[in-house]
């Protein structure tokens, strides 16, 4: 592997790796392939089989293939999956040219991993070590995240991809089929027509993430118009939907989700991630009465959110069409919350600090006017009527 910027590793710790570490053996990766695991990525070299000396634990491994140089190298999209090792354990995967993708089904042979196992001496100068200078930052971004969450959150194909696998909804096995979608030999009259046109599609069954729905309707069923409007300014009812849905006895897991959200998308690129890990930030800050019952899940994410907003640029969250900022605007609803009657002094103390490190590091503004007398707008259930 051509690697960047490395660090002397302390002798000990090299030494309770070599011993106890994990070793990925990864045969017939093409070269030129970009690879990594965690927060480092390389291009593969031609001596290259493979990573040794991987803490045990979770890790994430991505790759995207190269085409050759004669046809252009371009690079294509990256795949990635969430792996959890055991110490001294040999995970072994062969490139399959066809699907450009890992195959791992030789990790099950457990014939052919003692036939590695034996030869590993002889593979260890082929073998590039775990970039042990990312293991602190990788952590931090991870922490509350568990093989078993990240195998329920994981595509049931096992891979995640930056680029949606779809299909179209409608197969067209049939003349009839066909003939029923709209004509495409004419001119579009507009853009609405143009988009009417496409085929319908949806992602491929199994490829998906597997994330918590977070609900469209924020109120309980039979909700009167005071009340919608109440869970439409606190999310709070919403927030402890999804909790009873997926984590009732574990509600730290959200967080582990919401890590998961970001992983995908900061490693991984994929756009889905993103949108989710918004969503769920959007959910967490605007539930003010969940802040007074959760103390220790919002102590949870001001340290998660401490973490992740070290990875990403200042205006990464600025929208470029409205310039507004959805992180500030979210923030800026927590910080209000958080910091009103009846919560608890240390989540308070703790989100002081937090508005001050992000003021002084970002130059955000949480103190600007805030919109209190704009109008909360809220769609009311059909069979609710006002006088």
């Amino acid at each position: 592997m051509a690697s960047s910027n490395s660090v002397n590793m302390d002798p000990d710790v090299a030494r309770r790796l070599f011993e106890e570490g994990a070793t990925l053996v990864l045969l017939g990766v093409p070269q030129g392939t970009e690879l990594g695991i965690d927060c480092k990525s390389w291009q593969v070299g031609p001596r290259f089989r493979g990573v040794k000396m991987i803490p045990p634990g979770l890790h994430f491994l991505h790759y995207c293939s190269v085409n050759s140089p004669s046809c252009g190298g371009e690079i294509g999209p990256k795949t990635g999956l969430f792996l959890t090792l055991k110490p001294r354990e040999i995970l072994l995967a062969s490139w399959d040219r066809k699907e450009e993708d890992l195959d791992f089904s030789a990790s099950e042979d457990e014939e052919e991993l003692n036939r590695i196992r034996g030869t590993l001496q002889e593979l260890d100068p082929f073998l590039g070590p775990y970039p042990y200078e990312v293991m602190r930052k990788w952590v931090s971004l991870t922490d509350h995240i568990n093989e078993e969450l990240a195998t329920n959150l994981q595509p049931l194909t096992g891979r995640i991809c930056a680029f949606s696998d779809v299909i179209p909804e409608l197969q067209f096995r049939h003349t009839k089929d066909r003939a029923e979608q709209p004509r495409n030999d004419t001119t579009c009259q507009s853009m609405r027509e143009g988009l009417d046109r496409l085929p319908k599609m949806k992602q491929r069954e199994g490829t998906e993430l597997r994330f918590s729905v977070i609900p469209k309707k924020t109120y309980p069923p039979g909700a009167t118009p005071a009340e919608i409007t109440k869970c439409s300014m606190d999310l709070s009812y919403a927030l402890e939907t999804v909790l009873e849905k997926k984590y009732e006895n574990q509600p730290l897991n959200l967080l582990g989700e919401l890590q998961f959200a970001f992983v995908c998308f900061l490693i991984g690129n994929v756009y889905e991630g993103f949108e989710h890990w918004k969503c769920l930030l959007a959910l967490l800050c605007r539930s003010e009465e969940a802040m007074r019952r959760r103390k220790e899940l919002y102590l949870g994410l001001i340290t998660v959110l401490y973490h992740q907003l070290g990875e990403v640029p200042p205006d990464f969250f600025v929208d470029i069409v409205s310039q507004n900022n959805f992180l500030t605007s979210t923030l800026q609803d927590f910080f209000q919350f958080v910091t009103g009657p009846g919560m608890d002094g240390t989540l308070c103390k703790k989100a002081e600090k937090f508005k001050v490190h992000l003021t002084k590091k970002f130059r955000w503004d949480f103190d600007a006017d805030l919109d209190d007398c704009a109008p909360v707008v809220v769609e009311l259930p059909d069979s609710v009527t006002v006088d």
